[in-house]
């Protein structure tokens, strides 16, 4: 998981570095809105924690133009505690909201809290296993016949997903609203489009388990005698 903390503060940014980065996460930092807000669409963020009081462009700005186009979770930091600051910071899109001083075990909690309520599969378990496959969400791996495939992450968490509850039908609404969000406005054929691609790297004659499509109504990560 990525995250990206814009804060002016060194000092603080380095302690939220070194606890994020404790806690398994990969950290990119920006001293100022501007620069925060560029580094946001050169490397895709998880997850951004945005101080308020930033140079060139405040936090305000920052997460009003993040919003524009993202979801991507945002927790603001401020030395303020006011209640219409924390209204303000809800209304521009923010997730939540930590008033300085913190505690960064407290921030860690946050940003943990925070992703799970965006991606369910977040606190995916320990890698899927079946015969010649194994799925791991957490790195982002999947080995079939002895080979490690690439998937793209959208595709990754649909395979996941599907072999987590297997054997469990999921029309393509369900499956756009579990992993594209209940918002979603796309094509909802998206979903038979990442179905086709998980077949082409993993096969569909696999005599232990499939992909399956289930006519009229969605598909199924079919798995036998299970």
């Amino acid at each position: 998981m990525n995250v990206l903390v814009i804060e002016d503060d060194p000092a603080i940014g380095e302690l939220i570095t070194l606890y994020a980065e404790k806690s398994g996460y990969r950290v990119s930092i920006a001293h100022s809105g501007m620069t925060g807000l560029d580094l946001f669409y050169e490397t895709p963020a998880d997850l951004v924690i945005l101080d308020i009081m930033l140079p060139e462009m405040d936090g305000w700005e920052v997460c009003k133009e993040i919003r524009r186009f993202e979801k991507t979770p945002i927790i603001m930091l401020t030395g303020k505690g006011e209640s219409r600051d924390k209204l303000k910071g809800f209304d521009l899109g923010a997730d939540d909201y930590l008033v300085k001083p913190f505690d960064p075990n407290e921030l860690m909690a946050r940003i943990k809290a925070v992703l799970r309520r965006a991606n369910p599969l977040f606190d995916a378990d320990a890698p899927i296993e079946f015969p010649s496959l194994k799925i791991d969400l957490q790195h982002y791996q999947v080995t079939c016949e002895t080979q490690e495939i690439v998937f793209p992450p959208r595709e990754m968490e649909l395979l996941y997903f599907l072999a987590s509850q297997a054997n469990h039908v999921f029309t393509r609404q369900q499956l756009l609203d579990r992993l594209w969000g209940l918002d979603f406005e796309g094509d909802p054929r998206t979903v038979d489009v990442h179905i086709k691609r998980i077949r082409e790297k993993v096969g569909d004659s696999n005599p232990y388990w499939r992909v399956k499509t289930i006519r009229g109504v969605g598909y199924k990560f079919e798995v036998e005698n299970q």
